[in-house]
């Protein structure tokens, strides 16, 4: 079996433990992680994070977001520009307008100035210890951060429900490992 078959099967697993575990701790699972904050290894100097808003089943981010604009973080929004290309990053606060992206996701307007984050929260349907993690098949983290990480160093936090760890994810050759991944029972370092 092709590793691209190996993934189709792993991300049909993988996004109905996602479901149960979305069903049962949506509403406390984005708090837990905000109430830890970023893991301990980036330091305490604010810079540039940019989260997500939810999609489908995905765990939010926006209480986490919250605690760090507070913190004198600038926060920012990930945007699809078009298939086969990196995410842009638009400046965007909680509570501040946002308008219809690809697939209904919700995004900063066009008129929201575009920055370079300096850590990303990156959402995932599976992850593993090691750092890898499975999305949509879409390949727009992984290219983003290849982009990203040409440019400066850039810190990659995956963020899921504890449900979605896996012993081990398929990874294919363009797969970019995180740094660290966030749930609402533990924050680790990859690797």
């Amino acid at each position: 079996m092709d590793i691209a078959e190996v993934k189709r099967k792993a991300r049909a697993a993988a996004s109905g433990r996602r479901a149960e575990a979305h069903a049962l701790l949506k509403d406390s699972a984005g708090i837990a992680m905000a109430e830890r904050g970023l893991p301990e290894g980036l330091g305490r100097t604010p810079g540039i994070v940019s989260g997500f808003m939810p999609y489908k089943s995905e765990i939010t981010t926006i209480p986490l977001l919250n605690r760090l604009q507070g913190e004198g973080w600038q926060t920012a929004l990930p945007v699809v520009i078009a298939a086969g290309e990196p995410l842009v990053f638009r400046a965007w606060a909680p509570g501040e307008p946002l308008a219809p992206g690809l697939w209904d996701i919700p995004v900063p307007p066009e008129t929201a100035p575009e920055v370079i984050p300096d850590v990303l929260l990156v959402p995932m349907l599976a992850f593993d210890r090691r750092g890898y993690r499975l999305g949509y098949g879409g390949g727009f983290y992984d290219r983003t951060l290849e982009k990203l990480r040409a440019l400066k160093k850039v810190t990659a936090v995956g963020v899921a429900y504890h449900a979605q760890m896996a012993d081990d994810v398929p990874v294919g050759p363009h797969d970019a490992p995180l740094d660290y991944v966030m749930t609402e029972q533990e924050t680790f370092a990859c690797g």
